[in-house]
């Protein structure tokens, strides 16, 4: 009798410990000794743990009883684990195969008629004369939508939100991290780096642009890595170029990226994952820069909210892009696989990552494709890069505040419908 009490003392003890200590607190109590790595992750739960937490007590305030939300949630965690956990690596692969019964195949099929239902637009075509030579500077491009749908979207965005408030409380790797000061319009987009710290230009260190390889940012979270699977599984993006970093781009109203082309520390093809607000992306050989926030190029683009572009071949490495100034707030997620050659010296390989698997079935049959003109189907010959540069800008990012109307009108591409190319 005596011993229980004694525990039952003990136990609330440590019960008001705990009730006495502030989050972070609480964090550094059981992440002593671990290392940044394990950190981090332990951190990311810690945080979607509460979130939960938060938004059931919402609910039930709201609701009276927790049935809708523990509804929703119980669809979550069915969708968690189902499309979410397919194509890890071949041995969970076939160990899922042995243990499948009616449910797995009832979800297999599931996720079979998602992969059907993917709108993938892949002949996107625009001629320009490149060294001399009539070619398409879009071959390479595709566009699939409907990847994720508007739940799974909720779920994204909600991670890189809290993604976020960690960068802002400082409890992200350095460089993982940034927002810079919104000095002028269409400047001071919010970057988030996982797997990799990239530097768009000469840091304070003098390291040049590219891949910093001295430099540890913190590793991709869980849910990104879920959505590599799902991409690879899903026939969007190769085997053979599985990402292992990524970049998050959080837009204001007025933000914007200016006209590049992404540098080659990282192989072809890569992608970009879109939410929040539908935007549009421009491609040319030759993107000019209009005003703050303002480019003028000879295709646009949509980008509907779930999709995701893959960039390969000539529209990787001919074609510039940029995104003019964002209607609404924007979130996009750009993953990347690095060169061999260039990763972080200390950079380690996920077994997560390793031997995904697309889907054991054509889609050839299921593929909605959508063609342009089919006058300008002719078959032209990639042109190699020309250049290795990352956000190639021909000036500066942006012409001076002050510059004159003439100025602005010599530089303004025609808007003239009849004369772009709609895909």
């Amino acid at each position: 009798m005596t011993g229980e009490l004694t525990r039952w003392e003990s136990e609330s003890d440590g019960e008001s410990l705990l009730k006495s200590l502030e989050r972070d607190e609480i964090f550094e109590l059981l992440s002593e000794g671990f290392c940044l790595q394990c950190k981090s992750l332990l951190q990311t739960r810690i945080h979607s743990l509460v979130n939960l937490s938060e938004r059931e007590i919402r609910v039930k305030s709201n609701n009276g009883d927790g049935s809708r939300f523990l509804s929703r949630e119980r669809q979550e965690s069915r969708f968690d684990s189902s499309s979410w956990r397919r194509g890890s690596n071949s041995h969970s692969q076939s160990s899922n195969n042995s243990s499948s019964d009616g449910r797995d195949n009832e979800e297999e099929q599931n996720e079979h008629i998602r992969v059907s239902q993917v709108v993938r637009e892949k002949q996107f075509v625009h001629i320009e004369r490149i060294n001399g030579r009539p070619t398409n500077v879009l071959q390479g491009l595709e566009l699939h939508k409907t990847v994720f749908n508007a739940e799974e979207q909720r779920k994204i965005v909600e991670c890189v939100y809290d993604f976020q408030t960690m960068g802002q409380r400082g409890q992200l790797r350095e460089r993982t991290y940034s927002e810079p000061r919104k000095w002028m319009r269409g400047k001071g987009r919010v970057t988030i780096q996982f797997g990799c710290c990239y530097n768009y230009a000469v840091d304070r260190n003098g390291n040049p642009p590219g891949i910093v390889r001295d430099e540890e940012v913190d590793p991709l979270p869980s849910l990104f890595k879920k959505m590599i699977k799902r991409m690879v599984r899903w026939h969007v993006l190769p085997p053979s170029c599985i990402p292992n970093s990524c970049i998050v781009n959080i837009y204001e109203e007025g933000d914007c990226i200016p006209p590049h082309i992404d540098h080659h520390d990282f192989v072809r093809p890569f992608c970009t994952v879109s939410f929040l607000t539908e935007c549009n992306i421009l491609f040319g050989s030759n993107l000019k820069i209009l005003s703050p926030g303002e480019f003028g190029g000879p295709v646009s683009i949509p980008l509907p909210v779930g999709s995701v572009l893959v960039l390969n071949g000539n529209g990787a490495d001919i074609a510039k892009h940029c995104v003019p100034a964002v209607p609404a707030k924007r979130i996009s997620i750009t993953f990347r696989k690095m060169d061999d050659s260039k990763m972080p010296y200390r950079f380690l390989l996920d077994p997560e990552l390793d031997g995904i698997k697309p889907l054991d079935y054509s889609l050839a049959n299921h593929q909605r494709v959508h063609y342009n003109d089919k006058s300008t189907r002719r078959e032209y010959e990639p042109v190699r890069t020309r250049s290795n540069n990352s956000f190639v800008i021909e000036k500066d990012d942006f012409p001076p505040l002050g510059s004159s109307r003439a100025a602005m009108n010599g530089l303004r591409v025609s808007k003239d419908r009849s004369r772009q190319r709609k895909f």
